[in-house]
């Protein structure tokens, strides 16, 4: 069975799709953009600060759906902008600097993305580890 999952602390879809879904053991969070949860307006001041964000967007939401970053199975990376891609790997290491067990992650230079971010990721968590 496929649920659609909700938290007031992520931004609300401007289009028709769910943010979060559950399947199975997965819970798998939309590609997500640098949007202020109360303004809907995109960050500014790049790819790091826009990465930031969405981690910080990310981070607020989990505790809604009882996940921490030690379930974060994979994650990936789009952005318009390679050539500043060490700026996205800073605030991606500033955020999972206490995770044990980094995620998989994919990064890909695209040629656009939505409202005309920077930056996209999808997190993928798996809830049930098998030892």
């Amino acid at each position: 069975m496929i649920d659609s999952l909700r938290s007031d602390k992520l931004p609300k879809p401007r289009f028709q799709y769910s943010p979060v879904v559950k399947a199975g053991p997965w819970i798998l969070f939309s590609g997500m953009i640098a949007l202020d949860t109360a303004t809907g307006a995109l960050a500014t001041g790049g790819t790091g600060a826009e990465t930031a964000k969405i981690l910080a967007n990310l981070s607020a939401a989990m505790p809604d759906f009882g996940l921490t970053f030690a379930e974060l199975a994979s994650a990936r990376i789009f952005t318009t902008r390679f050539d500043d891609f060490p700026a996205i790997n800073a605030a991606w290491e500033n955020w999972l600097a206490g995770v044990s067990r980094p995620p998989a992650r994919t990064s890909m230079g695209v040629a656009a993305l939505p409202l005309g971010a920077t930056v996209e990721i999808e997190f993928a968590f798996y809830t049930e580890w098998v030892s």
